[in-house]
C-alpha cells in the first residue's frame, strides 16, 4: 500500500511540483471516485482543470498524493481561515475527542456547544439567541424558517448572483446558475423575487427602486443578501447598500438577513461585514466557522429568534448540530483569531495586497476587487472563461485558486488569513506572468 504524504514533508512555503499534473497516482484516485462517485456538473470536456487529489497541508501549504506542492489560495473555498492543521485547532479537536465526541443534541447538550453558542452571541451587538447547523446552507434554511415563524409571509427578496447553498430553502434562492434550481423548480418556494446586486451607484439606486416595489406587495417576509457577493464574482457594493434595504426592511416589517458565511469572521477584513452599515435581524456564519470542521449558526435578535417557541414543537435542528469535535474546533479558531488581531490584520493585509495586485495587473486590462482576503478578478474585453482559463495556468505553476461569476469568469482568491508574504509575493509574480501568457494566445 502507497503511502500518503504528511505535513512533516512539506519542504518550505514555496511550490515545488514534482510530475505534471495530474500525477498517476493522483489519476489512480480519480479514476476510482469516477466508479464510486455520483456523476456531477457538466460532462468532462477538454476545459476541465488539471485536477490534483490533495493529501495533506499546513498553513497555505499544501501536498497532493504524488508529492506535489501547491501554494493554497482557496483555502477551501475561504473555509480556512487559519490554514491547513492550524496548530490550535489540531490540539482542540485531539484534546475534544478524549472526553466527548458526540452529546444528546438539544436534550442533553456539551459544554463546548454552550461555551460555542456564549462566544458567538458575543459578536452579535444586541441581545442575541443563537442556532447552530452543520453547513452554510443549513444556517440559510434556519434564518428562512426563522422569517417565516415571525413574519408569517412566505416571500423572499434575494439577488441575481447569489449563492446560499443547495438544501431546498437555499436552492430556491440561488441566483448564481439558473440550471442549479430548474430541475427542482416544482418543490422550491415560488415566492422568491430576484434583485439586481448593485456594483456601482447608479445600480444602486436600480436595485432599491425594484426592493421598494417587491416589498409594497406585503407578501416579502424576508431579505437575504451577501455584504459582498462571492460566488457571483465578488462583487463590492457601494457604501448604503446595506442602510437603504435595512431602512426599507424596517419600514414594510419584513426581516434583514444577512448571509455572512462566506465575509464572516475576517474573511472581508471584519467580523461581521454587515454591521459596519445596519444591524441585520439575523445573521449566517459557517465556511470559516469551524477551522475546517463542518458547523454553521445562525445569531440574530432574541426576540426574533423568540418565535420558535410556538403552541406545537418546532424545531431545527439535526443529530449532529453542534457536535462537540466541531464546536470545540470553533472556539479555537474564534480564540485563535481575537487573540492573534487576525481580522484586523486581514483588512490591512488585504488592501495592501489588492493595492499591489490591480498595479500588476492594471496593464492587462484586469480589474482587482473585493475587500480584506477575499478578492476577484476579472479581465476587460477577455473571453468570458478568462477566471478558468487563469486557474488552470496558474495550477501548473503551483497555486491553487478558484472561480466566480456565472460563467466562472472570475479569478477568486481566499488565501488563509495566516499566509505569509514570501508566499503571496511569489503567487503575485507567477500570477503576472500567467496572465501576460494568456494575453498573448
Amino acid at each position: 500500500m502507497q503511502t500518503s504524504p504528511s505535513p512533516s514533508d512539506l519542504v518550505d512555503g514555496l511550490p515545488r511540483l514534482r510530475v505534471p499534473l495530474p500525477g498517476p497516482r493522483a489519476q489512480e484516485l480519480l479514476r476510482a471516485q469516477a466508479r464510486e462517485s455520483a456523476p456531477m456538473g457538466p460532462k468532462p470536456s477538454s476545459n476541465v482543470v488539471p485536477t490534483l487529489v490533495m493529501a495533506a497541508g499546513r498553513g497555505a501549504s499544501v501536498l497532493d498524493v504524488d508529492g506535489n506542492q501547491f501554494v493554497d489560495l482557496a483555502a477551501g473555498f475561504g473555509a480556512l481561515l487559519l490554514g491547513h492543521s492550524h496548530e490550535a485547532v489540531v490540539a482542540a479537536v485531539a484534546a475534544q475527542s478524549q472526553r466527548l465526541l458526540q452529546a444528546l443534541g438539544d436534550v442533553y447538550p456539551s459544554d463546548v456547544k454552550l461555551q460555542l453558542m456564549t462566544e458567538l452571541n458575543g459578536l452579535y451587538p444586541h441581545e442575541s439567541r443563537c442556532i447552530l447547523a452543520q453547513s452554510g446552507s443549513d444556517a440559510v434554511a434556519a434564518a428562512l424558517k426563522t422569517a417565516a415563524l415571525a413574519t408569517r409571509r412566505p416571500g423572499v427578496l434575494a439577488f441575481q448572483g447569489a449563492y446560499h447553498g443547495l438544501g431546498y430553502g437555499p436552492l430556491a434562492l440561488c441566483g448564481l446558475r439558473s440550471s442549479y434550481r430548474e430541475p427542482f423548480a416544482a418543490q422550491l418556494n415560488p415566492h422568491v423575487t430576484f434583485l439586481p446586486y448593485p456594483g456601482n451607484l447608479d445600480e444602486l439606486v436600480q436595485t432599491v427602486a425594484a426592493a421598494r416595489k417587491a416589498l409594497s406587495g406585503a407578501e416579502i417576509g424576508a431579505l437575504v443578501l451577501e455584504p459582498v457577493l462571492g460566488r457571483g464574482g465578488v462583487i463590492t457594493p457601494p457604501l448604503g447598500f446595506l442602510a437603504e434595504l435595512r431602512a426599507l426592511c424596517n419600514q414594510h416589517g419584513t426581516l434583514l438577513i444577512a448571509d455572512e458565511i462566506w465575509t464572516g469572521l475576517g474573511r472581508a477584513g471584519a467580523w461581521l461585514s454587515s454591521l459596519s452599515e445596519c444591524v441585520p435581524d439575523l445573521i449566517c456564519l459557517g465556511k470559516g466557522l469551524g477551522g475546517g470542521l463542518p458547523i454553521s449558526a445562525v445569531i440574530g435578535d432574541a426576540e426574533v429568534l423568540s418565535h420558535w417557541q410556538q403552541a406545537g414543537e418546532v424545531v431545527h435542528t439535526s443529530t449532529f448540530a453542534g457536535a462537540p469535535l466541531a464546536c470545540a474546533a470553533a472556539l479555537a479558531t474564534l480564540q485563535t483569531l481575537r487573540r492573534d488581531a487576525l481580522v484586523e490584520h486581514a483588512a490591512a493585509r488585504g488592501l495592501e495586497f489588492r493595492q499591489q495586485l490591480s498595479r500588476a495587473l492594471d496593464p492587462y486590462g484586469v480589474e482587482v476587487r473585493g475587500r480584506g482576503w477575499m478578492l476577484g478578478l476579472e479581465a476587460n474585453n477577455a473571453s468570458p472563461a478568462f477566471g478558468g482559463a487563469l486557474q488552470r495556468e496558474l495550477l501548473t505553476r503551483g497555486y491553487i485558486t478558484s472561480t466566480g461569476g456565472g460563467g466562472r469568469d472570475v479569478l477568486v482568491l481566499t488565501p488563509p488569513l495566516i499566509i505569509a508574504d514570501e508566499q503571496l509575493q511569489g503567487f503575485l509574480q507567477e500570477l503576472t506572468a500567467a496572465v501576460a501568457t494568456l494575453r498573448a494566445r
